[in-house]
């Protein structure tokens, strides 16, 4: 997706991994960081209501989403990259918090961050853990996800 064809949603998450990357790093004030974003150009074109829910809630929820995806990574936290870090909290924080987005749909955007601002596979990485947590926190969808899906391809659930 070309940086003119981004949706404001896109944007918006772009930003808050910008934000969440930040404060990982020197763990500035939320505040602080939302003004310095906000200076960004293109920031003007991102959905401001879901950067400040996404970038707020996954600071403020950080220790409890570390322990949400804690048991779906192979390594220590500390040995993840600020990136990969940054994404896997704010996607948990998505999956738990914002049941109104599908969690397809968080998987992706988060997989196209990975690629966008990650490592040549973090977005592997990224979907692997996503995948199981999402198995966790969204069990009815998921499940509900796959039945469709295996109707979809004319086969009729066990």
């Amino acid at each position: 997706m070309s940086p003119a064809n981004k949706s404001p949603r896109r944007r918006a998450r772009e930003f808050a991994l910008q934000g969440v990357y930040q404060w990982l790093l020197n763990q500035s004030p939320v505040t602080s960081i939302e003004s310095q974003l906000a200076e960004v150009a293109g920031f003007d074109k991102c959905d401001r209501e879901l950067f400040v829910g996404l970038l707020r809630g996954t600071i403020t929820n950080a220790p409890e989403l570390q322990v949400g995806f804690a048991n779906y990574i192979e390594r220590p936290l500390n040995e993840l990259s600020p990136v990969e870090r940054g994404i896997l909290l704010m996607s948990t924080f998505e999956l738990a918090h914002r049941p109104e987005t599908p969690y397809r749909v968080i998987i992706n955007e988060a997989i196209e961050l990975a690629k966008g601002f990650g490592g040549t596979d973090g977005h592997k990485f990224v979907n692997g853990v996503l995948d199981k947590l999402a198995a966790r926190l969204r069990a009815d969808e998921v499940e509900a996800n796959a039945r469709e899906r295996q109707a979809a391809r004319g086969n009729k659930p066990a």
